[in-house]
């Protein structure tokens, strides 16, 4: 029996939650549809040290997992710098800062529409 697949937008807000759950920092969502066809969204977040970002990336995956998501691959979790994973999608970003700046990734998605998650520690998640 096949598990049925999950719409992009709750498949964003799984990972976001994930990120969210472990303190990801300045997490961006960058809606490409209209742009390219590899992927629906992507999303870049930051971590604080290479342990964090390996940690948020695990969350993620172990978040969506439980949902029957199984990601088609992942890159970088060694070094912690950058760390990818690719569920289909969308595709998911972790960064340290100094990487996040270098690359740039929401200057070159310019254009695309682009959000932050609304998420603060006095205000708790923002209600639908």
């Amino acid at each position: 029996m096949t598990t049925p697949k999950m719409l992009s937008e709750d498949l964003v807000k799984l990972a976001i939650a994930a990120l969210e759950e472990i303190k990801a920092q300045d997490i961006v969502t960058i809606d490409v549809r209209e742009k390219t066809s590899i992927t629906d969204f992507m999303l870049i977040a930051s971590g604080t040290s290479s342990r964090h970002v390996k940690s948020l990336v695990d969350n993620v995956l172990e978040k969506v997992k439980e949902q029957g998501v199984r990601p088609l691959g992942s890159e970088g979790l060694d070094s912690g710098e950058w760390a990818l994973l690719d569920l289909g999608d969308i595709v998911v970003h972790v960064m340290l800062p100094t990487a996040r700046q270098f690359y740039d990734l929401e200057r070159l998605w310019q254009g695309a529409e682009q959000s932050r998650a609304q998420f603060s520690a006095e205000s708790g998640p923002e209600q639908e």
